[in-house]
């Protein structure tokens, strides 16, 4: 199994806009693969661009956000090249495109790190920071899994939540829960990919 990071990407479209997107970066040897899925914003953005910040941050409320629909975050201008920053990343790559493979569902985009940057310490995630993560990841996954995996997967989920969370981490959770809720009630949006 490959080494993957969950990280905040952010890309840009020839027009100036920013895509907010949630992905898990996957590591091979020196280089670092986004797969989008296809059709995506960050699969256009990279394909004119060829440039990716991955942000990496604690503020669980990012990943839960975009699978919501709540991508309206703070930014900063990368310091290297035209990317954009997240003001929450305690850390961030800014990625160059060097490759691409394409895919029917997922192509690949070989990237090198150009630049990164550290801009506070963390001390990592605790298990409901990584319980809305692996949250988040469920909830884009809707229209692949069959209801009782996903219903399993939250229950297991929702210990961590319930011994420790703090108030972002609830509110990420809330968030999510309200995709969920909506998904069991037949909503056919609630499904989408983030």
């Amino acid at each position: 199994m490959p080494f993957i990071v969950e990280t905040i990407v952010t890309t840009r479209s020839l027009d100036g806009d920013v895509h907010i997107a949630p992905l898990g970066l996957i590591q091979d040897g020196q280089s670092w693969i986004i797969a989008p899925f296809k059709p995506s914003r960050t699969l256009d953005n990279l394909l004119v661009s060829g440039v990716a910040i991955a942000n990496h941050t604690d503020d669980v409320r990012l990943f839960a956000g975009c699978v919501t629909g709540r991508r309206d975050w703070p930014l900063k201008r990368a310091e290297r090249g035209d990317g954009a920053v997240l003001e929450a990343a305690a850390s961030h790559w800014e990625l160059k495109v060097d490759s691409v493979e394409d895919d029917d569902m997922r192509p690949r985009f070989r990237c090198r790190v150009v630049h990164e940057a550290n801009h506070r310490v963390w001390a990592g995630y605790n298990r409901a920071q990584a319980a809305v993560i692996e949250a988040a990841v469920l909830a884009t996954r809707l229209k692949m899994l069959p209801p009782e995996k996903v219903e399993t997967e939250l229950a297991y989920h929702q210990i961590a939540i319930s011994k420790t969370a703090g108030p972002r981490e609830e509110e990420a959770w809330g968030w999510l829960m309200e995709k969920f809720d909506a998904w069991r009630a037949g909503d056919p949006n609630a499904a989408a990919k983030a």
